[in-house]
């Protein structure tokens, strides 16, 4: 297939595009070296390219390219709301650096990706902020890049497709499973698949940690989840703690500590059933035996734990 023409117009009008639209600037000289044209083509070209933002293409509603006297250059400019803004892009700039999700190369990927969401005059401020974080970001010790196997396993989710993979427990075995994936959750630094086993030998869904997963592979069948079994990893997430699954329970505990609020906002599910003397005590619905490595952490802040199953209707 031959190669484009440099000077054809179409060509000139989709590379112009793809450069405006990266965030930068673009001087009227520089393109007309890179494309072989003269300056007033590149007028022209820049002339239909505003006239065709301006005609309302949907997915730049309100962007129109515009001219910087001081810097000599042509900008894409969005209204504001379509960009991120300084304020946002810094906090979730920040979570996704604590979180320490993804190996260094993939979270650098990410961060530069992020950043070229804000408005242009608002990256070099936000790259300053965050650039020691960054540069002394430690990554998790599995070092495994992960965006590839979070969307195969989230297409399976989404499509009900039946998974076979190799995994390996924390204590070192390792062995293949076959499972119905039915979720994909963060928490903890972990991705973690939810799945139900294939065979249906429990009835609530095993935890496999995403890093552990390997050699992914679809058999090709498909699934369907009982009713009783419906899942819903929203609420999956207010009831699991540290991501131990297990069968759903009911626990009843006495608190007394400084601060009854993050104990609610641990538990999304906890109710106050009553207080006295600042003694609250308190009522959660919770899968697995995780919710015990945090009632153990709080020590002689809680006491009289009580537990009983919950059965689904």
């Amino acid at each position: 297939m031959p190669m484009p023409d440099r000077t054809d117009k179409s060509f000139r009008l989709i590379g112009m595009y793809e450069m405006l639209s990266r965030g930068g600037g673009v001087a009227k000289l520089d393109l007309a070296e890179r494309f072989g044209v003269s300056e007033k083509t590149i007028q022209r070209d820049i002339d239909d390219l505003r006239a065709y933002l301006a005609e309302g293409r949907p997915s730049e509603s309100g962007a129109s390219i515009r001219y910087d006297r001081a810097r000599n250059e042509y900008a894409l400019v969005r209204f504001e709301r379509e960009w991120l803004t300084n304020e946002e892009v810094m906090a979730i700039s920040k979570i996704l650096l604590e979180s320490r999700a993804f190996p260094k190369a993939e979270a650098s990927r990410l961060m530069d990706k992020l950043l070229m969401q804000a408005m242009p005059e608002e990256r070099g401020f936000i790259r300053d902020m965050i650039k020691s974080e960054l540069f002394n970001y430690v990554e998790l010790r599995h070092g495994k890049n992960l965006l590839p196997a979070i969307w195969d396993l989230s297409r399976m989710v989404r499509g009900r497709e039946e998974a076979s993979f190799s995994y390996t427990r924390q204590d070192g075995a390792a062995g293949e499973r076959i499972a119905h994936p039915v979720a994909l959750i963060f928490s903890e630094f972990y991705f973690y698949l939810i799945a139900y086993l294939a065979g249906g030998e429990r009835d609530f869904p095993a935890v496999f940690r995403v890093d552990r997963i390997e050699n992914i592979r679809r058999t090709g069948e498909k699934f369907s989840v009982p009713y009783h079994k419906k899942f819903s990893d929203g609420e999956f997430r207010k009831r699991v703690q540290f991501m131990y699954p297990g069968r759903l329970e009911r626990i009843t505990f006495s608190f007394k500590g400084d601060s009854i609020e993050a104990v609610l906002d641990r538990l999304p599910t906890a109710e106050i059933v009553s207080e006295s003397d600042g003694a609250y005590t308190v009522t959660a619905e919770v899968y697995g035996r995780g919710i015990d490595m945090w009632l153990r952490s709080q020590g002689d802040f809680v006491s009289s734990v009580r537990r009983s199953e919950v059965r689904k209707s």
